[in-house]
């Protein structure tokens, strides 16, 4: 089991400093600005109104709740696991002093055993790909989820192995808040029909 262990930090190191390369102030730039949350707020008012155009206020405000709501938790799960397993960032391992491209100076918080970020965009876009069901916006939005995770390997302060299993985490609690989503809107639905006895005599 140790040996198992061993290999796959050994995998994971390797391929981290295969894809944290330095690739010059124009990557720098972009993957730090595609890395920070508030980047994203024009794109999470469109994915709103989106929702809005298609289910009307109310549902859209209870959808934008769900989401944020499956977003904080897996955020959540996400911290739990950096704080309980307190797997080294790359960019605070010893062991990969010097090896490891950073943008501005930036290294993260200490641990960072399952990515936030991979976390909550991931939960986002499978959300929003299942309420539309057209595989160009699942594309859409799983490479905007990719993008934002992979700016954090670029950035030095996560591991391939933690975008994975942030990505995990996103898809749980992401699917999660689009059935419950769902399960209301059927419900809500039922109610407003008339029953067959209210149309006799």
């Amino acid at each position: 089991m140790e040996t198992v262990i061993e290999w796959w930090r050994t995998a994971d190191r390797a391929i981290f400093l295969a894809l944290n390369g330095d690739g010059g102030a124009f990557a720098d730039g972009f993957f730090w600005t595609m890395s920070h949350i508030y980047t994203w707020i024009p794109f999470y008012i469109f994915l709103g109104w989106m929702l809005y155009r298609r289910f009307g206020w109310r549902k859209m405000l209870l959808a934008v709740a769900l989401i944020g709501l499956g977003v904080i938790v897996a955020d959540q799960v996400a911290n739990i696991f950096k704080y309980g397993v307190g797997k080294l960032r790359p960019t605070h391992n010893p062991a990969l002093e010097g090896l490891v491209h950073t943008v501005r100076g930036y290294r993260g918080g200490l641990y960072g055993t399952v990515s936030a970020h991979a976390a909550s965009s991931v939960a986002i876009a499978l959300f929003i790909s299942l309420i539309y069901r057209r595989w160009w916006i699942a594309v859409g939005m799983f490479a905007w989820a990719a993008v934002v995770s992979y700016s954090r390997i670029y950035l030095g302060v996560h591991y391939p192995a933690d975008i994975f299993f942030g990505t995990i985490d996103g898809l749980f609690w992401g699917w999660l808040s689009w059935w419950i989503f769902m399960l209301i809107l059927q419900k809500t639905e039922k109610l407003r029909r008339p029953r067959a006895t209210d149309n006799c005599g």
